[in-house]
């Protein structure tokens, strides 16, 4: 029988973590639910742990979007789930099933959410947990279509516009490659037999390309280094530290940065306070949702401030990680009783902020692309021009 390492709550909001022998993961979570826990996530002990399946994003858009029209038309929650669970992708169908399931066993729609953390974000359980403490899921599944709507919209403006550059490196990269690997080799050799004095810039580019052709090996093997620092920084926990203290080192990529992380955080804890989460419930929450591993050390850094009595805006002040818009903000709303209200407000001047830094530094990496790589192939064709020329200066004489 395998064994699944788990973390959950239990009734005073203190977390635990710890493993449990079962059939499957959800068996695992009714045991923790008969034992007085609410799961937070649940995985196979030794795995890689679960991650977003292909299409789990899109699959979990349809299904709130559905049921956050449903519930307001009066149907009921056991109802609306099944019907929304049939119009949803058939890949996430199983597991969507498995939740209708539970629900109208009795169980709590949070904790039936909770068993599939490959679908279901913390942030959209502690969003639907809130809707149904406070007698208003409806509302809180139309919060999360919308905030969904808007990662989804997010993460397809930025593929589409990264898709250009990536094709014109690809062309640009392989029409330099066989320029050095192979028609400045037959050129030379041209050039050999002719036996005419080469002009500086011609020599200098046959050399280059005679250095690239004899150490082939050493770039092959610097690009499968490459590969396996870039698969060391996704996989790992010391890899992703590295990669987020390195974006942030980075003088304007990490200015872009910090104001991509206060709106993700801004984001996550003003949609939980809207729905009626306590915010100390909010920020761990919200650190259990964010990627970028320093957000979360200082995310629980900001909560165990908060525990201790400081306000929010006082801690967010004294953050390093965070843009200084953010903790003004936050002083706005705590003075007016509005924080959540003014947290989205901060989520959504941040998140234009971004879109608008990344659509510039996109617009200035087009050109300099072309510039390179065209620089690159003129300056072949001009060395290789002088040199013809002066060969048949040579001969003229």
């Amino acid at each position: 029988m395998p064994e699944f390492a788990y973390r959950a709550v239990d009734q005073f909001g203190k977390r635990t973590r710890g493993r449990l022998s079962g059939i499957s993961a959800a068996a695992v979570t009714r045991e923790l639910e008969l034992q007085g826990l609410l799961p937070l996530d649940v995985r196979e002990a030794g795995g890689r742990g679960l991650t977003r399946a292909a299409g789990g994003s899109r699959a979990t858009l349809e299904f709130t979007r559905a049921v956050a029209a449903l519930l307001p038309a009066g149907m009921p929650l056991a109802r609306a789930l099944r019907t929304a669970t049939e119009a949803s992708p058939a890949s996430a169908r199983p597991a969507l099933s498995e939740v209708c399931d539970r629900v109208e066993r009795g169980d709590e729609l949070a904790a039936a959410l909770a068993a599939h953390p490959a679908l279901f974000s913390p942030l959209y359980i502690g969003v639907v947990r809130a809707g149904e403490k406070g007698g208003a899921l409806d509302a809180a599944f139309q919060r999360l279509a919308k905030h969904l709507e808007h990662d989804a919209e997010l993460r397809s403006k930025l593929i589409s516009m990264s898709i250009y550059p990536a094709l014109l490196a690809v062309v640009g990269l392989a029409a330099v490659l066989l320029l050095v690997l192979f028609v400045l080799p037959r050129f030379a050799d041209l050039l050999a037999g002719s036996g005419a004095a080469l002009p500086r810039s011609t020599a200098a580019v046959l050399a280059v390309s005679s250095t690239v052709r004899e150490h082939w090996r050493l770039l092959a093997a610097g690009g499968v280094l490459l590969a396996l620092l870039v698969m060391w920084m996704r996989t790992t926990a010391a890899g992703r530290a590295a990669a987020a203290r390195a974006l942030l080192a980075v003088p304007v990529i990490g200015t872009y940065r910090r104001q991509a992380l206060g709106a993700s955080f801004a984001r996550m804890v003003g949609e939980l306070l809207a729905g009626g989460a306590p915010l100390l419930n909010a920020l761990a929450d919200t650190r259990d949702c964010l990627a970028d591993p320093i957000a979360r050390a200082e995310t629980e850094q900001l909560r165990q401030r908060v525990r201790e009595g400081a306000s929010l805006n006082r801690t967010l002040a004294q953050s390093s990680l965070f843009p200084p818009i953010l903790a003004q903000l936050v002083a706005l709303g705590e003075e007016a009783g509005r924080l959540s209200e003014f947290l989205l407000k901060a989520a959504d001047m941040l998140e234009r902020a971004t879109e608008r830094a990344v659509e510039r530094l996109v617009s200035m990496i087009e050109p300099a692309m072309i510039v390179v790589f065209g620089g690159m192939v003129a300056l072949v064709a001009l060395a290789l021009l002088q040199a013809i020329y002066g060969v048949n200066a040579g001969g003229l004489r």
